[in-house]
């Protein structure tokens, strides 16, 4: 790289952002041009998400900056760029990373142009960019979650990397071995107190997107890494997020989920606070915005308010993501979730009391560190009492780096996976009963895509999150249509289409 021009080039750029990063944009833009004669084509892009809803709203922030600068966005590793947008969570999130840049990397010594970028919460562990530096060295860019949105920057200075010439002519600028101008772009930070919104966004869908009320996490459950890797809380001004809100909902967006580790804390940390419940109340004025969901929502922090808002709500959907974790008040004290059992029953009752259609959903971990049996069945126990329309269920995996990884008492794997098939068994059970309560009835269903096993059939989603398959075409596709649903399948509904 011309260090010379890189100097000049950032001491010209604007400090404030978003307009930086705008610069940079640019600036990539022009560079892809550039670079095109020894690609032979139009520069091509893929980015994998793992994780949560908030890795992929990252991820279309991402695509929005990359089709901006000029590249053509594929679904195909062979791309010239791939990026892997990274969860910590657990830890086979990890062994998957691993096992993929195996694989690209024997794709770049075919292909010495390629480039591949890591980001997200895997790469805030510093034992992992240690391995990653020493193990996988062809990897050329490495960031984090709290400076995602310098992307655009970080993504100029990877491609000035790339040489346009060699001395022997542009014929064989793509046959240069992979250490030509090869260097690996580490910028990781600990933390931050920044918010840096309005960049480029390319969305999944076009009729409905996420949008990031706050970031990072205070609650430090003991299993949980997530407050390492996505830092302290902060919230977004509520006048930030309605007018993202509003231009979503220009651009025929009809449904908005808003994002954030626990969304039910946000306001705290603004000069001026204010609580989840009014922030919804403010997004529901909002000319044009039919359906708005949220996640997640703490238990310990779900106020009287925010049911009442729920309960008389035209707009929030009836449902729900509580995470239960645990039904034993021991396991959750040593968990660190600050509730007992007979609070989140009580939590729950109310909940259904207000809202009597409300679909609730939940977490469940099973081995915890010191889960003894009798634990185990307060578990069940509230499964039963509270008939949870659906739970994503966990086996308890380590975390290096939390407490709960250094705790005595690791439960066995072998009663592990016997809790599990045992906990599944009665989740699916109950499930099943809950999602057959609504057959034969005529309900509004948000048509996301035509299906794809069959596709004489279009795919949707209920209000309460459950999904619906019904015979129609892609011109129904972002349109909220009244389905009579005919038969339940359990955790889904085959239905018809009731129009007119």
């Amino acid at each position: 790289m011309n260090i010379e021009y890189e100097t000049e080039t950032f001491r010209n750029a604007p400090e404030a952002e978003p307009q930086r990063q705008e610069y940079f944009i640019g600036l990539c833009a022009e560079r892809i041009k550039a670079l095109q004669r020894i690609y032979g084509h139009v520069p091509t892009a893929d980015i994998r998400t793992f994780g949560c809803q908030m890795n992929e709203r990252d991820s279309e922030k991402l695509r929005g900056i990359l089709s901006k600068a000029g590249y053509v966005l594929t679904e195909d590793e062979d791309a010239d760029l791939v990026i892997y947008n990274t969860c910590t969570v657990r830890e086979n999130a990890n062994l998957k990373v691993y096992g993929r840049l195996g694989y690209l990397g024997g794709l770049k010594k075919k292909h010495p142009l390629k480039r591949i970028v890591l980001c997200g919460c895997m790469m805030q562990e510093s034992t992992v960019v240690e391995r990653i530096r020493k193990t996988y060295p062809f990897v050329d860019l490495i960031f984090g979650t709290h400076n995602i949105w310098k992307f655009a920057e970080l993504l100029y200075r990877m491609l000035c990397d790339i040489p346009e010439e060699t001395e022997q002519g542009e014929e064989t600028a793509g046959k240069r071995s992979h250490d030509d101008g090869h260097r690996m772009i580490i910028e990781i930070w600990d933390k931050t107190d920044q918010v840096v919104e309005e960049l480029p966004a390319q969305r999944t869908y076009s009729f409905k997107s996420g949008v990031n009320i706050m970031y990072g996490c205070n609650n430090f459950c003991t299993y949980c890494i997530v407050p390492y890797v996505r830092g302290r809380e902060r919230s977004r001004e509520p006048k930030d997020i309605i007018r993202e809100v509003e231009t979503l909902a220009q651009d025929g967006v009809v449904e908005v989920m808003l994002l954030g580790q626990n969304v039910n804390s946000y306001g705290k940390t603004l000069s001026d606070p204010v609580s989840f419940a009014q922030l919804l109340r403010e997004v529901e004025q909002v000319e044009g915005i039919r359906r708005i969901r949220f996640m997640t929502s703490h238990p310990k922090d779900l106020s009287q308010e925010l049911i009442e808002v729920m309960q008389n709500s035209e707009k929030i959907c009836p449902h729900l993501h509580l995470p239960l974790q645990s039904g034993s008040t021991p396991l959750l004290k040593k968990m660190n979730r600050h509730y007992t059992k007979e609070e989140y029953l009580d939590l729950c009752r109310r909940l259904r009391e207000a809202i009597p259609d409300l679909s609730l959903t939940t977490d469940i971990i099973v081995g915890f560190p010191g889960e003894t049996e009798e634990d185990f069945l307060e578990t069940l126990d509230v499964v039963r009492r509270v008939r949870f329309d659906s739970a994503f269920t966990f086996i308890y995996s380590k975390r290096t780096g939390t407490p709960a990884a250094a705790m005595e008492n690791q439960v066995p794997e072998d009663v592990v996976k016997e809790r599990f098939d045992r906990l599944l068994s009665l989740v699916q059970e109950v499930g099943k009963e809950r999602c057959g309560r609504l057959q034969n009835q005529v309900l509004p269903v948000l048509v996301e895509h035509v299906n794809e096993q069959d596709p004489a059939l279009v795919t949707g989603r209920l209000a309460n999150n459950l999904i619906v398959h019904f015979p129609g075409d892609a011109g129904m596709i972002g349109k909220i249509v009244p389905v009579e649903l005919t038969e339940s399948k359990g955790f889904y509904y085959l239905g018809r289409n009731k129009i007119g």
